[in-house]
């Protein structure tokens, strides 16, 4: 057949079927076409050995089913997390005035190793105790005590660690003392008291809680109207805690707002009511002003009232905690303190330099932000966290 029969006979296809007519499959040649019976893929490579057709074969026997194929057996269940374990309270300590006692100890480590004890080596210590803001006169006690009969000897760092941590807790025994609700109060009032961001309300909150899980029945007020902030934050440790927040809006008067608070507590029957207040240092007559107020107009309902007036400081800012009671023991009347951020600073000895000059109980100290970072202030366990001696506690 000619090239023009097969054009025409694939445009009539075209014409009737709308498509071009299939294209022939090649001529295979007798040679490459396989045997009957026999598919392609049973062709043996070249040098790929024959299958052993004389291997018997296992045939189900007659009226046997054939074995079922095996289930995938399921994936194990993969094992729960183990629980976080909880820090102790000396694990959080130690570790919070790590920065504190190393500082400290290798100070001492540096003037005893391999040196005789004479008055430089003790002039040097005193030094290192003073940048540590222990205070003047507690490292003039600790240098002393180191000194007595033992010039012209060596004495190994460790002895010298062991002297200062009972001079700083015979220094702090005298002020570690628990904070007490008396009861015979209805509410019992705690004021709080301190500069901005010291970490005042947030020692408000994270009390609340302790006191909440003591089975107390807790009330915030947020006196500090001058921060947005303090307002919100207030707020918030109040849904945390399940305490009831009294809080108006910014720049309300904070004494009136006091009143109020006390006035719902008494009714309601709460048996704490923390108070919040500003902490603006910018001017202090403005500050006096408003913190003998705040206490005026309690009085009014509470003549004993506020029970207790509790000074937070920020451990960082050294010595200048000095000058914050000074100034909030002249406006409110401090009866207690709380030391808040120990793990940011390199001196935490400022607690020992307060002992000295105020005084004042110490309630509380804080080493971090969680809730079981502030706990009642132990004498014996800050004296030998801070000097670096290692005890095996839980």
């Amino acid at each position: 057949m000619s090239d023009n029969d097969d054009n025409e006979k694939r445009g009539l296809w075209s014409r009737l079927f709308g498509k071009e007519a299939p294209k022939p499959a090649p001529d295979t040649p007798e040679s490459d076409k396989p045997e009957p019976g026999t598919p392609e893929s049973d062709k043996s490579a070249p040098g790929t050995p024959e299958p052993d057709t004389d291997a018997p074969r296992e045939e189900p026997s007659q009226g046997q089913a054939p074995a079922p194929a095996p289930q995938a057996q399921p994936a194990p269940a993969p094992e729960p997390a183990p629980a976080p374990v909880k820090r102790s309270w000396w694990k959080r300590l130690t570790e919070g005035l790590s920065r504190t006692s190393s500082t400290i100890g290798a100070g001492i480590t540096g003037i005893f190793t391999k040196r005789k004890l004479d008055a430089q080596t003790l002039e040097e210590l005193e030094d290192v105790l003073v940048q540590a803001d222990l205070g003047v006169a507690a490292a003039m006690r600790i240098t002393e005590s180191i000194g007595e009969g033992r010039f012209d000897k060596e004495i190994a760092p460790e002895e010298v660690k062991r002297i200062l941590a009972d001079e700083v807790e015979k220094a702090l025994a005298p002020v570690a003392k628990p904070l007490e609700i008396d009861t015979t109060h209805k509410p019992f009032v705690i004021l709080m008291v301190g500069v901005n961001g010291a970490g005042k309300t947030t020692t408000i909150g994270k009390l609340a809680s302790k006191f909440a899980a003591d089975g107390k029945s807790v009330m915030l007020a947020a006196g500090d109207t001058f921060r947005a902030a303090a307002i919100e934050q207030l707020k918030v440790w109040g849904e945390r805690t399940g305490a009831p927040v009294l809080a108006r809006e910014q720049g309300a008067d904070a004494a009136g707002l006091a009143y109020d608070a006390l006035t719902q507590a008494k009714a309601n029957g709460h048996d704490v009511l923390l108070v919040d207040t500003a902490g603006r240092l910018q001017n202090k007559t403005v500050l006096m002003a408003e913190l003998e107020k705040i206490i005026r107009v309690m009085r009014k309902i509470d003549a004993t009232a506020p029970h207790a007036v509790l000074l937070v400081l920020d451990a960082t800012v050294g010595q200048n905690a000095l000058s914050q009671v000074e100034i909030f023991g002249k406006a409110a009347g401090v009866t207690g303190l709380v030391m808040t951020k120990l793990d940011g600073t390199a001196r935490g000895g400022i607690l020992v330099a307060l002992a000295d000059k105020f005084a004042l109980p110490v309630h509380y100290i804080g080493v971090g932000e969680g809730v079981d970072d502030l706990e009642p202030f132990e004498a014996r366990d800050f004296a030998q966290a801070i000097a670096g001696i290692a005890q095996e506690r839980m």
